[in-house]
């Protein structure tokens, strides 16, 4: 598989901000993920949105990051949500059982 690299940028939405990833999420990155919504949420952004539509691979580092998100978006009365998951990324969110939570 092509390894492509890892990009992740943020837009403004009218109901909160959304994240779109390129690339591989493991543990080579996922710090810079965790780091970018943790920030979403203290800056205030209640819903999070993460478009993983040029996601080849997400790891267990990735599943766990996008579980706190949530959880933590959850207690402020926000959300967050998976966006157009790539086939690979929704065939790992099915195995998990989150499908139907984040997408």
């Amino acid at each position: 598989m092509k390894n492509e690299e890892f990009v992740m940028t943020k837009s403004e939405t009218p109901n909160g901000v959304r994240f779109t990833i390129k690339g591989r999420v493991n543990s080579t990155n996922v710090t810079e993920i965790q780091y970018k919504l943790e920030k979403a949420l203290k800056d205030g952004e209640k819903n999070i949105i993460i478009n993983m539509f040029q996601v080849n691979f997400l790891s267990s580092a990735g599943i766990r990051v996008i579980l706190k998100t949530h959880k933590d978006a959850t207690r402020v009365g926000g959300y967050l949500g998976i966006e157009k998951p790539s086939e690979n990324v929704r065939n790992v969110l099915g195995m998990t059982a989150l499908n139907e939570m984040l997408v």
